[in-house]
This record gives C-alpha cells, sequence and structure tokens, in this order.
C-alpha cells in the first residue's frame, strides 16, 4: 500500500534520539529550548513553546489570548476538529466561516460578511482561528486587517504548513497574528513523532503558554506571591496541564530542521509532477501559487463529478492506493450537531467535504508511484 503519508527518519535523527536517551536529560533538559530557539531561526518570531501536541498549542494560545467562558471563536470547518476543540476546552462558543472552494481556506469575503452581520447583533469574536489547509496559507494579511477593524485575535493553525511562505516571509513569522500554532506529528512536514509549538512576538503570550504547559508551576521566585522557601520550592500560580514535549521528541524535530527546506522542496515538486499527470482528468487541481507557496503537506484534488467519489475511493485503496479524505466538515461531527450546527449550514464547506480525495504526498514518493497513481486515477474516472 502506498500511504497518503509517511514520516522520513535518517540515521542522523537516530542518532539525535540517542544521544539524548545516554545523557542526563530524557526531558526538561537542553534539547527543548534547543528545538524552541531553532524554529525561532527558521520563522523569525521571537518566542516559541514546545508541547506534547498542535492540539495542546491550539488550548494554550486560546488561554493566553484569554478565551474563556462567553468568548466566541470562529474558526474553519475544514480541518481536523481540534481546530474548534481548543476553544470548547476553554469554555468558549465556537462558530465557523465558509471557506474558499479552490484552496479549502477561510474566505475572507464570508468573514468578512458574518463579522458585518455579528457587529449588528452585536456578537463579534475574540478570537479567529484561520487554518492552513494542505500547507497552504490563508489570505492573513486581508485576515489581519479585519481583525484590527472588528477587534479580534488570531491564532493561525498552520499545523500543515511550517516550511511554508506567505507574501515572501515563513509561515510563523507571526507578522499578522498573535500566535502560530505547527504539528509535528509523523506525517507532517517535520515530525516529532507527537508534538506541537505555539510561536509569538508577544512576551506576555509566551510566558503565560510556558506557564500553563507545566501545571501552572514556577520556581522564579520574582513570580512567587512569598519569599522563596530555598531551593527545593515551587508555586502554583495556575491551574495548568502537563503539556510538556519531551527531550527525545525535541531532538528528533531539532534534527529534522536541518532538513526542512529540502523536504519541502521534495513536495513542491511532487506537487508540479501530480499538476503535469493529472491536468487533462476531470477534477480541480488545488492552486500552484509561486508566491504564496504551499508546504504541501497534503495534495487534496477535487471530482467535478462527486456521485463518482466512493467509486474513486474505493477502486485506489484496492490497487493499493492510500488515498483519504481530509476532512469531514467540523460541524456536521455529532458533537457540534448537538451544539446546534447541521448539514447545509457550510454549503461550500459541505460541497468541497463531497469532492475531495487526498492523494499520497511524501518526500520518498518515486516517479514510478505517482505515475501509477495517475493512470489508477484516470482509469476510474474514465
Amino acid at each position: 500500500m502506498i500511504p497518503y503519508g509517511r514520516q522520513n527518519i535518517t540515521q542522523a535523527d537516530i542518532d539525535a534520539v540517542t544521544e539524548v536517551l545516554q545523557s542526563d536529560f530524557l526531558t526538561q533538559g537542553p534539547a527543548v529550548p534547543a528545538f524552541e530557539q531553532r524554529l525561532c531561526e527558521l520563522t523569525t518570531a521571537k518566542y516559541a513553546v514546545a508541547v506534547n501536541s498542535a492540539t495542546s498549542a491550539l488550548h494554550l494560545a486560546c488561554l493566553a489570548l484569554g478565551v474563556g467562558p462567553g468568548s466566541r471563536v470562529w474558526t474553519s470547518p475544514i480541518s481536523f476538529v481540534a481546530s474548534a476543540n481548543c476553544a470548547r476546552y476553554c469554555g468558549a462558543d465556537v462558530d465557523f466561516v465558509d471557506i474558499e472552494p479552490e484552496s479549502g481556506n477561510m474566505s475572507v469575503a464570508k468573514l468578512r460578511q458574518k463579522l458585518e452581520a455579528a457587529r449588528d447583533n452585536n456578537c463579534l469574536p475574540q478570537v479567529v482561528i484561520p487554518v492552513h489547509l494542505a500547507g497552504s496559507s490563508c489570505d492573513m494579511k486581508q485576515i489581519h486587517d479585519l481583525g484590527q477593524q472588528f477587534g479580534f485575535s488570531i491564532i493561525e493553525d498552520a499545523s500543515h504548513a511550517v516550511g511554508a511562505s506567505y507574501q515572501n516571509e515563513p509561515v510563523g513569522t507571526c507578522r499578522y497574528s498573535d500566535i502560530t500554532v505547527f504539528s509535528f506529528h509523523p506525517v507532517k512536514i517535520i515530525t516529532t513523532a507527537e508534538g506541537g509549538m505555539a510561536l509569538t512576538n508577544n512576551l506576555q503570550f509566551a510566558e503565560k503558554m510556558r506557564l500553563l504547559r507545566s501545571h501552572g508551576i514556577t520556581r522564579d521566585a520574582d513570580l512567587m506571591t512569598e519569599p522563596s522557601h530555598g531551593a527545593w520550592y515551587y508555586q502554583q500560580l495556575l491551574l495548568g496541564f502537563n503539556y510538556r514535549m519531551t527531550d527525545m521528541q525535541a531532538a528528533l524535530g531539532l534534527s529534522q530542521s536541518h532538513r526542512l527546506q529540502s523536504i519541502v522542496q521534495k513536495r513542491q515538486l511532487l506537487a508540479e509532477k501530480y499538476h503535469h499527470l493529472l491536468a487533462e482528468l476531470p477534477l480541480q487541481l488545488p492552486p500552484l501559487d509561486k508566491i504564496n507557496k504551499s508546504a504541501w503537506h497534503l495534495f487534496i484534488i477535487r471530482l467535478n463529478d462527486k456521485t463518482t467519489r466512493h467509486a474513486v475511493f474505493a477502486g485506489m485503496r484496492e490497487a493499493g492506493i492510500g488515498v483519504n479524505v481530509h476532512y469531514i466538515p467540523i460541524h456536521t461531527q455529532p458533537y457540534y450537531q448537538q451544539l446546534g450546527f447541521d448539514w447545509g449550514d457550510l454549503p461550500v464547506a459541505e460541497d468541497f467535504y463531497e469532492r475531495i480525495i487526498s492523494l499520497p504526498m511524501f518526500p520518498e514518493l518515486t516517479n514510478e508511484q505517482q505515475k501509477f497513481i495517475a493512470d489508477t486515477l484516470a482509469r476510474l474516472l474514465a
């Protein structure tokens, strides 16, 4: 079976993890801050907070921005459920903004329309979470401009987009957002096995996320409410979580980060080859943007005739091609239906879902495998 995604582990990665295993620190050692510093260098963000998953990073980002009961958070319906769940963990209300059919990203026009209606009804969001689907950035400058106009904060869910660029700058610079979140799950661009990171240019946000990721506990005497009892002393200042990344994970991520550019370049070449191989088929291809470069975590095609998807999906799987679907619209999940959402609420996202298939996309995908995928798809669509 050709999987839709696959981690890439080199001997250098193995050596980096082995070095940690033979060191004095398996966790809370020097590898985590080194990995954080590396991501700051790659993105130009000032601060980075490594955690055990992108879900945890999204949760901490919401908390850092003051999301809580009574808050309103808007996000995209075409994403993994964590993009919305992070606000629900805080007790906030969640709503969704429909998408652009070409990219699957949040529609700026739909966002503006929804904001104008919310302003009239006195129910504007506190935070908006655009999702960079498949590794392609949303139009962050326009979303940022709307944030300035309507008074909301922005969390970029860039779980798919480490290594991508927007307006010739790396995604993660936080020029147009308060916090950016990356994922390092095995099928993402680089991996720490499980893991995530929140980046920001705001020291207050970074300090709060660092405190919350480790139980809300500090050993910093300057933050304590009374004089320290001694070198052993710590205080819990907030109700935090055990969201720490281990040094083993950080060492793997740090090693992989040195190949980030070459990994993304390989994915971009694969995307260009897919465009060449599939150009004549009855389907819509994801846009190729020479300025805002995707990291190509996923390669999502849209079938012209959505009634054929079941047969095409099954036929590809039967041929040994591990296609997938990214994603089932969040608002149609039973949990969110219980909150009042339903099919029909976001028609563009729902039509997008009914047509899409994710083709295999990982750096080791060969020319022969890509041609086999294209030929199989052509045969099934015929």
